[in-house]
């Protein structure tokens, strides 16, 4: 059974940090790419960052360049999303995704999480 489960969202004040998790069970995770799309209310889901299956690659939403940061520890199956200087526009419910193919790309892979609620405001 393929479970990637998503921890870490909450309600922030602009210009704070929080990190986000996603621990993936069920798959050999040090196989697969790791990304984490994001979706706001009204808007179509977006790539935020990806990482290769060993993390030597990384690529980021312009978006969110300079911000964000992606990492993976493969020991303990869990993909990380460090997010700083939280802008309300980064609003948004971030979803964990794996890719068998192993490279970042921009189109996800067959697995999803739940997602985990971001909300950033005063």
């Amino acid at each position: 059974q393929v479970q990637l489960v998503e921890s870490g969202g909450g309600l922030v004040q602009p210009g704070r940090s929080l990190r986000l998790s996603c621990a993936a069970s069920g798959f050999t995770f040090s196989y697969y790419a790791m990304s984490w799309y994001r979706q706001a209310p009204g808007k179509e889901r977006e790539l935020v960052a990806g990482i290769s299956s060993v993390g030597g690659s990384t690529n980021y939403a312009d978006s969110v360049k300079g911000r964000f940061t992606i990492s993976r520890d493969n020991a303990k199956n869990t993909v990380y999303l460090r997010m700083n200087s939280l802008k309300p526009e980064d609003t948004a419910v971030y979803y964990c995704n794996a890719d068998a193919l192993g490279r970042v790309t921009t189109t996800p892979g067959d697995y999803w999480g739940q997602g985990t609620q971001v909300t950033v405001s005063s």
